[in-house]
């Protein structure tokens, strides 16, 4: 993910996290990013259960063999958001403001190719 701030060398990359990634800044216009790594920690910002083959046709299978599709936005610790796929949580004990993490874990099989990505699940404390 890239960062920018308002202006060039701005001491604040975390002004402007245009994600996904664009080739300008959508605040100051600048073309020019800062590779910042992410640490894939966050905060569970809002979420919610996709039920009742409510999900992308890409989901059928999984919603058919695990039920409900567990989405939400994490804001990361390093400021942006991102929109992402929960794994390993009970809806019943998810909550705004819990400590999630990024973790790689199958998203779905399509056409016979297993896919993988990243999803967050919660954080013991």
């Amino acid at each position: 993910m890239n960062g920018c701030g308002s202006s060039p060398g701005s001491a604040n990359p975390a002004a402007s996290w245009p994600y996904p990634q664009r080739p300008v800044c959508t605040k100051c216009g600048g073309d020019q990013f800062d590779d910042t790594p992410l640490s894939g920690n966050g905060t569970l910002y809002t979420y919610s259960v996709v039920a009742g083959n409510g999900a992308p046709s890409e989901f059928d299978d999984e919603q058919t063999m695990t039920g409900d599709v567990l989405c939400g936005v994490v804001e990361l610790k390093e400021g942006p958001r991102v929109m992402v796929r929960l794994a390993d949580a009970d809806p019943e004990q998810l909550h705004i403001g819990m400590k999630v993490r990024a973790v790689i874990r199958r998203l779905y099989d399509q056409e016979g190719i297993l896919r993988y990505g990243t999803k967050f699940e919660p954080v013991e404390s």
